[in-house]
């Protein structure tokens, strides 16, 4: 039974989904060095991340569990089908949670000073679409925390350049996420939930995705300027702009059916990508 319960939790929180976020606090870390960070700072690097993730995705399932019963869609998930106990998925938030904080100490004064800003995103951000359309932004932006943490991780202190990359997270997810909420349009309409397809319609909330997609790409051609790049670096971005023009022309207003896959499965090599080419750039330029 218990063995049970923790392969349901483990599905719930979808560590696969860590690649989103990952990738982008290396790029961070690998940014601030100018080189390969040490392994101490990698593992505590890669410990909040996961902490912070995992809590994150607790904390939006629980908040969200009454919604998510109601949704045809999400019904059958862990929390709203009542396969996973509210106590303990408390409990696993509370244990998540200490270990940010604690990897936070273990890296520097600066990254503990931070960390309940962070707590705070994560936290705050399952709340949005019950008063704000700009719910998807405000996602991307609380996921978009990963390459600045990485890069105070290794320095210790903040600059302007990383949060170059802060943007780029929060327009990329911001744009997928968009594109993934099509499905609910008219559920999220009845429950007076909101986001871009609810206000907007599906064709133009597809549209709004493709603009941040595209600011996406402008804003990593910038980076390569701003961290002196190369031109692997460029090529990479060239191929992940083909991966977003792909991942647009899988959907389209009256075709949601592979929304999935271009929402989440498409996405999965975008971070991925970035961080190869991002090595390449910083280590042989």
């Amino acid at each position: 039974m218990a063995w049970t319960k923790i392969k349901v939790f483990f599905r719930m929180i979808d560590l696969e989904h860590s690649l989103f976020a990952l990738p982008f606090a290396y790029m961070g870390a690998l940014l601030a060095a100018r080189g390969v960070p040490g392994g101490w700072e990698l593992l505590w690097i890669t410990t909040a991340m996961i902490g912070a993730r995992t809590a994150a995705l607790c904390l939006n399932r629980l908040i969200d569990r009454h919604i998510d019963r109601a949704n045809p869609r999400t019904a059958h998930w862990a929390m709203a089908s009542g396969q996973l106990s509210v106590f303990w998925v408390w409990v696993a938030v509370v244990i998540c949670l200490a270990i940010l904080l604690v990897s936070a100490y273990m890296l520097n004064p600066l990254c503990l000073k931070l960390a309940p800003l962070a707590v705070l995103a994560l936290w705050g951000y399952s709340y949005t679409k019950r008063f704000t359309w700009w719910c998807h932004l405000l996602l991307g932006m609380a996921i978009g925390i990963g390459p600045v943490g990485g890069w105070i991780a290794i320095t210790g202190s903040m600059d302007w350049r990383p949060l170059v990359l802060w943007l780029v997270v929060a327009f990329w997810v911001g744009g997928f996420d968009t594109m993934y909420a099509c499905q609910d349009v008219e559920f999220d309409r009845s429950r007076g939930l909101y986001s871009v397809p609810a206000r907007f319609g599906v064709a133009a909330a597809l549209k709004i995705s493709a603009l941040l997609h595209f600011l996406v790409v402008v804003l990593l051609a910038l980076s390569g300027a701003i961290f002196d790049l190369n031109g692997v670096y460029y090529a990479g971005t060239a191929f992940v702009a083909a991966l977003l023009l792909y991942e647009h022309l899988l959907v389209g207003p009256g075709d949601l059916e592979q929304v999935n896959t271009a929402s989440f499965r498409v996405n999965h090599y975008v971070g991925l990508i970035l961080l190869a080419v991002t090595a390449a750039g910083v280590l042989w330029s």
